[in-house]
């Protein structure tokens, strides 16, 4: 090896070869739903070590809940994984209503599942985009907000807001659905069905996006569970676990639905899971649709100001990205004494080192973006 006319000996040819650099990735990078910085240790192109660093987006969200009455916390839960705020409005709100034991109107629940499935196929959609974005395909990322924009435009329909919708209520909904607005919800599921075979043709046999998503980012059962880790991100390892099915909440107990499992633990695993899940939601709204009584009270019977009994309580749900759970400490006011949130992408992102250890640095983005977490809810 020569350089600038001079020979290295081969101790010196050594320490060029194992000359270790560090990489700022972020704060800002497009692969995230938010702001992250990841401090990669690098060995040419190899990762030796990765240290996610976290906070940019921290509101102090379990802190601000200890000063605010149950109702007034709802608008905040939007704020946590904003690409699915139904989910989160519904999460904090079933905690407090099992603290209290209180009925929740029929139509309410269905109501409450409908929009919680349309948000997950919602959610799901904008991941499917993004990650593609990520790998430099353009095309996907154009078509996913198409349907995203009708399921966008019935939530404006149903609640008067696009992203954070403060829609739930304890005790049940906010407003009932407008005229024509389960009609619409009905015509959208044949027409998502076709879209969604649509983007299995266009993406899942890609030769190049295969290349990209096969065999990287592996892990298994053993490990996911040692992580902590929920959602597509523990079911990717042929791990049958969904809160839906294992420990229904609501009216889940009613549908009909598959848990899609994968056999690899592979980002093109979690990828394909994401897609076979928007199917799952699908069948979970048309049941609904034909289920829900055609009239009746969407809130149930509510003290004006709710105070929970003293104690300790904790209520998860099947969220859009894992088990999405609120822990609630009562003193019998009218404020909550502590709150904790579970949050899926925080519990998520802790595999993340472990998974870009050895990995090459074109595998980063790939590994990270199948993740699928939301900034809005590691920082809270």
């Amino acid at each position: 090896m020569e350089q600038t006319g001079v020979r290295l000996t081969p101790a010196m040819e050594a320490t060029v070869r194992e000359e270790e650099m560090l990489l700022n990735v972020g704060p800002q990078h497009p692969s995230t739903h938010g702001v992250l910085r990841l401090l990669v240790k690098l060995s040419g192109e190899t990762i030796l070590d990765c240290d996610p660093v976290i906070g940019y987006l921290h509101r102090g969200t379990e802190k601000l809940a200890e000063d605010l009455q149950y109702t007034q916390i709802i608008p905040y839960t939007d704020r946590l994984d904003y690409l699915a705020a139904m989910l989160n409005n519904y999460a904090f709100c079933h905690t407090v209503e099992e603290a209290l034991g209180l009925e929740i109107p029929e139509r309410a629940e269905y109501l409450r599942v409908i929009v919680m499935e349309l948000n997950r196929i919602a959610s799901h959609l904008l991941f499917i985009g993004t990650y593609l974005l990520d790998l430099g395909a353009m095309s996907p990322f154009l078509y996913v907000f198409q349907e995203r924009e009708r399921i966008v435009q019935m939530f404006n329909k149903i609640c008067g807001a696009r992203l954070t919708y403060n829609y739930m209520r304890i005790g049940g909904v906010k407003w009932d659905a407008p005229p024509g607005w389960l009609e619409e919800v009905a015509a959208f599921v044949p027409f998502m069905r076709e879209r969604i075979k649509m983007y299995d043709e266009l993406i899942t046999n890609n030769e190049i996006f295969l290349h990209r998503v096969r065999g990287v980012g592996v892990y298994d059962t053993e490990t996911a569970l040692a992580y902590g880790l929920s959602g597509i991100n523990l079911r990717c390892t042929g791990y049958e676990w969904d809160l839906r099915r294992k420990k229904p909440y609501s009216i889940y107990d009613r549908f009909d639905f598959d848990i899609p499992v994968g056999k690899n633990g592979d980002c093109f695993d979690r990828y394909y899971l994401h897609l076979l899940e928007m199917e799952q939601s699908l069948r979970i709204v048309e049941q609904a649709l034909q289920q829900i009584p055609a009239s009746g009270p969407v809130l149930g019977k509510v003290p004006k100001v709710i105070r929970v009994p003293a104690g300790e309580y904790y209520s998860a749900i099947e969220g859009a990205r894992g088990e999405l759970g609120f822990y609630i400490v009562s003193d019998g006011k009218d404020k909550p004494y502590r709150m904790k949130i579970r949050k899926p992408s925080f519990v998520n992102l802790q595999i993340l080192p472990r998974l870009l250890k050895g990995q090459p640095i074109a595998n980063l983005i790939a590994i990270l973006g199948a993740v699928d977490i939301v900034l809005g809810e590691v920082d809270a």
